[in-house]
C-alpha cells in the first residue's frame, strides 16, 4: 500500500507541473495586454507597468518566478483587482463556489440513485424508458440553456425565486438546478446500468429464494454494489462544481471562482488566470488520488498491479 500511494502522489506532482508550465507558456500567447486602459497610456507608462509587474524580464525568467512562488503559497498580484493578492481573491469568492457546487452534486446524486434505482427495478417497462427518457435529456441539454429557461418561466413568470444575484437560501435555488441537471444524468445512467448487471446475477436468485423481500434485496444487495463504480463519478463532478461553473456563475451573477475566471481572461490577468487554474486542478488530482486510495483498499489486486509487483 505504501509503495502503491507514493507512486500516485508522484504521479499526482508531476501533473501539477505540467499543468502549470503549459498553461503559463499558453496564457502568454493570449492576444493583448493586462493593461485595459493602454490605449491611453504611453510607451513609457508602460515599460513602468512592465517593470513592477515582471513583464519585461525573458519569459523563462517570469517561469521560474512564478514557480518558486507557487512552491511558497505564493500565487502572485491580480493585474486588475486592485491589485489584490490572487490567493486572496480565490479565499473571498470560495464560499459561494463552493455552496453551489455541493448543493448541486448533493441534488444530482440523490435524485439521481432514485431516478436510476427506480428504471433499473421496472426494466423495460414504460417507468424505465421514462426514467432513460428524463436522464438522456438531463445529459443533452447543456446548463446554460436550462439556467435560462428556468429564469424566463420559475423566476420571471411565476415570480416562485429570485431572478439573478446572490443573497439566502432562495437565490442558491435556480442556479443549483441548472449544475445539478448533469451529475443527476450521469448518476440515473450508472446506478440504472449497474443495478440491472446486479439484478441479473446469481447470488440475487439465490437472495430470492432465501425469502428476502424486495425491499431488502434491492437496498442490502442491488444498490449498494452499483454504488461502487459512482466513486469515480462523484469525485471530479464535485470538484469541477465546487470550483465554478462559469457560465452558470456569469448567469445567475453569483459572486464565485467562475464569473472571477472569465473576467480574468477577458482582461489578461495572469496571475488570477493560473490562481485559478491550479486550484481546479489540484482538487481534481487530490480527488483522483482518494479514489485510487479508496479502490486500492476496497480491491487489493488495484493495488498490486498499480505497484507494479
Amino acid at each position: 500500500m505504501r509503495k502503491y500511494l507514493l507512486k500516485r502522489v508522484f504521479y499526482m506532482i508531476l501533473t501539477l507541473f505540467l499543468v502549470a508550465t503549459i498553461t503559463f507558456f499558453l496564457m502568454k500567447l493570449m492576444p493583448g495586454t493586462p493593461y485595459s486602459n493602454q490605449q491611453k497610456m504611453t510607451a513609457q507608462q508602460i515599460q513602468i507597468m512592465n517593470e513592477q509587474y515582471g513583464l519585461n524580464k525573458p519569459m523563462w525568467v517570469q517561469y521560474l518566478i512564478y514557480l518558486g512562488g507557487m512552491l511558497h503559497g505564493d500565487l502572485g498580484v491580480s493585474f486588475q483587482f486592485s491589485n489584490q493578492p490572487v490567493s486572496y481573491l480565490i479565499a473571498s469568492r470560495i464560499g459561494a463556489s463552493a455552496q453551489l457546487g455541493i448543493q448541486a452534486m448533493i441534488f444530482g446524486v440523490v435524485l439521481g440513485i432514485i431516478i436510476g434505482s427506480v428504471a433499473a427495478v421496472n426494466r423495460n417497462t414504460w417507468v424505465d424508458t421514462l426514467c432513460t427518457v428524463l436522464s438522456i435529456i438531463g445529459k443533452s441539454v447543456p446548463n446554460f440553456v436550462l439556467a435560462v429557461l428556468l429564469q424566463f418561466y420559475i423566476a420571471l413568470k411565476l415570480g416562485w425565486f429570485p431572478i439573478a444575484d446572490w443573497g439566502g437560501f432562495s437565490y442558491t435555488v435556480l442556479p443549483t438546478i441548472a449544475l445539478g441537471v448533469g451529475p443527476l444524468a450521469e448518476t440515473a445512467r450508472f446506478i440504472r446500468t449497474g443495478m440491472v448487471d446486479v439484478l441479473n446475477s446469481d447470488y440475487i436468485e439465490l437472495a430470492k429464494a432465501k425469502g428476502l423481500t424486495r425491499y431488502g434485496i434491492v437496498w442490502h444487495h442491488a444498490l449498494r454494489n452499483s454504488l461502487i463504480p459512482l466513486v469515480t463519478l462523484i469525485g471530479p463532478y464535485t470538484v469541477t462544481l465546487m470550483t465554478g461553473s462559469m457560465v452558470i456563475e456569469n448567469i445567475f451573477s453569483i459572486p464565485g471562482i467562475g464569473e472571477q475566471f472569465v473576467k480574468s481572461i477577458l482582461t489578461n490577468d495572469y496571475p488570477t488566470i493560473m490562481g485559478v487554474t491550479m486550484l481546479f486542478s489540484a482538487g481534481l488530482v487530490a480527488v483522483i488520488l482518494i479514489t485510487d486510495v479508496i479502490y486500492g483498499i476496497i480491491d487489493p489486486r488495484i493495488r498490486l498491479s498499480g505497484s507494479g509487483d
